[in-house]
């Protein structure tokens, strides 16, 4: 098991060198191979594709962390995920921007989507429209996300954590006072 985690951080690290200078889309898994001086054959034995990898990266570097935490609130593993990507904003800003199926973004949508679903099934029940409400709430996050990497100069990531709860908690408010209102 040591072996095999040696070699995938070793084709995650080299990937991560390959795309501080070259656009995902032209590095190839020759291209990793030769960076970690590795044969074509342990890439795939552990990877089906370069995306598969970058998933890779992200669920060994990222799960861990929360793993060994238990959260109050899903606020805290908010501001832990906005840490992780600010610390590796570089990487994800352009793993972000890789598109189409089996990209990262898909990837990572597919996790927010479970994350936020438990959340969500506390708040709304058994509501039949429960897949519209996950669907809306992912989109948004990880849009604002790869907005907020994107950004050169992108604010710190408990000021955008902080932003995304302000802007919920003070809809959510301004929709109570306004159900509150029509009731009286």
């Amino acid at each position: 098991m040591a072996d095999t985690n040696i070699t995938k951080r070793a084709l995650a690290a080299a990937l991560k060198e390959l795309m501080e200078h070259k656009a995902f889309e032209k590095i190839s898994v020759s291209d990793i191979c030769e960076a970690c001086n590795m044969n074509r054959k342990s890439f795939y034995y552990h990877f089906k594709d370069k995306y598969d990898l970058v998933n890779w990266i992200f669920y060994s570097e990222f799960m861990p962390v929360i793993q060994c935490k238990e959260y109050e609130t899903a606020w805290g593993l908010l501001d832990d995920l906005c840490r992780y990507f600010y610390k590796n904003r570089s990487f994800y800003r352009r793993t972000f921007a890789i598109e189409g199926q089996n990209s990262f973004s898909e990837y990572f949508r597919d996790i927010a989507a479970s994350l936020i679903r438990d959340d969500l099934k506390n708040i709304f029940g058994e509501d039949k429209e429960i897949e519209f409400y996950v669907d809306f709430y992912a989109d948004a996050y990880c849009i604002a996300v790869k907005r907020w990497l994107q950004k050169k100069d992108c604010v710190s990531a408990d000021e955008f954590a902080s932003l995304i709860k302000k802007c919920l908690v003070e809809v959510a408010e301004s929709i109570l006072k306004q159900r509150v209102k029509e009731e009286n």
